[in-house]
């Protein structure tokens, strides 16, 4: 996240994106209906910043319902690939922007846009080049794949700076390893989110386990 990772309308105390909640919420949703039922539960979980990736037609009406409706929740926008898709997610109301990678054209997108932002790296050459350029907390992506906690571990001696939220091949079993780095300000899953609980409208368990995952900080 850039400009000093400040976010606009997150507390003093919790500064950055990365320091809302020990879990980001990865929310891949194919029915706009089902969006401000599931931030509402997501959010008396504990789980108050979510992620609504680009992947179906759904989403931007989806991020839309949650700012509107869901005012304390902190919707960010995930799968964010081009300028475009930093235009239409920062209009329907994206606070934080999230992206698998980067490159200088979407980064300088991502800037000028003025929401905090994740970019992915998945490599310490990626981590140094967002650092030469001011920004100091990115997305780890795909966490698992790409080395996982010993990974991690192994940058943050020689790159002290960079914060990351890690993401991908991440669930219940995994997360407090990487939560208990000291590089790591919290982590992204889908696993409080599964496909038959929310196909069933099953909110009152979308809530259990958004409790869960949010009393996993070591």
């Amino acid at each position: 996240m850039s400009r000093g990772g400040r976010m606009a309308g997150v507390t003093s105390a919790s500064p950055s994106v990365l320091d809302v909640a020990p879990v980001i919420p990865v929310v891949v949703i194919d029915d706009a209906a089902h969006a401000v039922p599931m931030a509402r539960a997501l959010v008396a979980g504990g789980l108050p910043a979510i992620e609504v990736t680009l992947r179906t037609p759904a989403a931007l009406d989806a991020i839309r319902a949650i700012a509107a409706e869901v005012p304390e929740a902190v919707v960010g926008v995930g799968t964010v690939l081009t300028p475009e898709h930093v235009e239409s997610s920062v209009a329907a109301g994206a606070r934080f922007l999230v992206s698998p990678g980067w490159t200088e054209r979407l980064l300088g997108a991502m800037r000028a846009s003025g929401v905090p932002f994740l970019p992915g790296v998945s490599t310490t050459s990626e981590v140094v080049a967002l650092l030469e350029r001011g920004v100091t907390e990115m997305k780890f992506f795909p966490a698992e794949a790409a080395g996982g906690t010993a990974y991690l571990r192994s940058l943050a001696s020689p790159l002290p700076q960079a914060r990351f939220c890690p993401t991908g091949g991440i669930d219940a079993s995994r997360a407090a390893g990487y939560l208990a780095l000291p590089n790591v300000g919290c982590v992204g899953g889908t696993w409080m989110l599964p496909s038959d609980v929310v196909a069933a409208r099953d909110w009152g368990r979308v809530e259990e386990l958004a409790r869960e995952a949010a009393a996993l900080r070591p």
